[in-house]
């Protein structure tokens, strides 16, 4: 696998070209000695349990991973909590108001996006809403609907941290 900041030829404080790899996660300037990192972006994802043991899915409507199935959630923004972020990211993708949040675990991943790799840290919130009379696909979502747990193929998911974390949900609700 290409070193993750291959696509970046020159320094971005001085420009120089002797921008080298420092380690497998860093480049390093020869001539000023900027170094930069390649640490994970913070992702959330949520989950929504109803009262009949069903949770929300998605539909991607965008790549990577088109078509497949997903869990609602996104990147945070500068200066928001990974709380807010994935009350933020729930609303835009389905519509629905987020009433209370508690976090499940977390999870590394990749994420393919513009020619690169993203590396992230997905945090996977259990998220409470009042209702689902507002539930609608937007923003980057083709779909959203319920499908009983017990159902759930983590192959239907396109991302690995998904897959992963499917796996795990099936595997506390089974254990209840």
């Amino acid at each position: 696998m290409a070193h993750p900041l291959e696509k970046f030829r020159y320094c971005p404080a001085c420009g120089s070209a002797q921008f080298v790899e420092n380690g497998v996660y860093s480049k390093r300037c020869e001539d000023c000695g900027f170094t930069y990192y390649d640490n994970p972006k913070a992702a959330t994802v949520a989950v929504i349990i109803n009262s009949n043991s069903e949770i929300l899915v998605c539909r991607r409507a965008k790549e990577p991973a088109k078509g497949t199935l997903d869990l609602p959630g996104g990147f945070t923004d500068i200066g928001e909590t990974a709380e807010q972020g994935v009350i933020r990211e729930v609303k835009e993708e389905t519509g629905l108001d987020v009433t209370e949040v508690s976090f499940l675990f977390s999870k590394p991943n990749i994420y393919p996006f513009s020619g690169m790799i993203v590396n992230t840290m997905d945090l996977f919130f259990i998220c409470k809403v009042d209702t689902t009379e507002n539930l609608v696909a937007e923003d980057d979502v083709a779909e959203t609907f319920f499908i009983p747990i017990k159902d759930l193929s983590p192959d239907d998911f396109g991302l690995r941290s998904i897959r992963e974390a499917i796996t795990d949900i099936k595997l506390m609700v089974d254990s209840f």
